[in-house]
This record gives C-alpha cells, structure tokens and sequence, in this order.
C-alpha cells in the first residue's frame, strides 16, 4: 500500500484530529519574525494556518485531501521554507519523521506522547538527530472532523522538533480555551 493510499485510508481510521489554537501558540516565541512556514497537514481552516499567519508569518498550507501528498515534496521545493510545523496523520508517524529528515528543514510535529515516542524506527532516527521536545500541559483537547472536542484526552501531547527549540526538553503550560 502506497503512503499516499495509507493517508487516505487513515482518514477512516479517526486519524484526522484538529488541533486547537492555544496548542500551537507555544511555538511562537521560538520561530524567526516573519518566517515561511510550511503547514503540510493542513487546510485553510487548519489553526496552525490561522495563528501563524496572525503572527506575521507567510504559511503555506497543504493537505491530503488538495491532492497535495507530503511524501511528493523534494528538498528543492521546499528550499524557500524556514519551518515545516504541523499534526501529522498518527498512522504515518515513522514515514513521516524520515521524509522530514530527508527534506533537511527545522521542524515541529505535534504528537500524542505515549510511551512508545521514542521507540522502534524513531530511536534510531532519533538517536543521532538533534532533537528537541516541548511537553505540553495540561492534555491537549483536540477536534474531531465534526467538531467535537475531546473532553478528556486519554494520552500527553508535545511537539517533536529538529532546529527549532533552543534546549533539548521544554515543559510549557496552555490554557485551554
């Protein structure tokens, strides 16, 4: 199966979580004023886009369902981009670690932080990688497709980033909105 296919299977799989503004606020302060930053999960209603755009940042956005296919993108067309910032799809998590580091650029991916982070494939792509985590507190409550707000999310969240963080380990408390 193809990972183009496996995204849009996944998308069946409840695979496709909306994240809240006040769970990518946090970045904020650690990315270049007016930075290019590409959001490859995305949709124009995506609040990665919504935040960073107010911020004064230039955001392209791309997504699955555009035809766009993350795993297409070659380092030369992203050369004009500083940050790749985004919620991947769960499924393709491994996939998409190696394609972003192949892709070269700084990045922060927001994950769900269970005990396997760090394990399997991501160990040994993380091992020799500089890579920073920021954790995030309290859990971070995301959206369903149809709006609906995960009331008591079972699993940490935190941002799994390569250049973007200036220390190894954050630990940052949100207010849920």
């Amino acid at each position: 199966m193809s990972v183009t296919t496996m995204l849009r299977a996944s998308k069946s799989q409840q695979d496709e979580w909306m994240t809240p503004a006040y769970a990518v606020r946090p970045l904020l302060p650690y990315l270049k004023p007016n930075s290019r930053i590409w959001c490859p999960f995305d949709l124009l209603s995506s609040e990665f886009y919504k935040v960073f755009k107010k911020a004064g940042h230039t955001v392209i956005y791309t997504h699955i369902e555009r035809g766009q296919d993350f795993f297409s993108y070659q380092k030369s067309v992203v050369s004009h981009i500083d940050y790749i910032i985004s919620n991947p799809p769960y499924s393709v998590k491994d996939k998409v670690y190696e394609h972003l580091f192949n892709l070269g650029k700084p990045f922060a991916m927001l994950m769900g932080a269970t005990a396997g982070l760090f394990e399997g494939k991501r160990f040994t792509l993380f091992k020799n990688k500089k890579v920073e985590v920021m954790w995030l507190k309290p859990r971070v409550a995301y959206i369903d497709q149809n709006g609906v707000v995960m009331k008591s999310p079972p699993f940490q969240s935190c941002y799994v980033c390569h250049k973007v963080l200036p220390k190894a380990h954050m630990f940052v408390e949100v207010v849920r909105e």
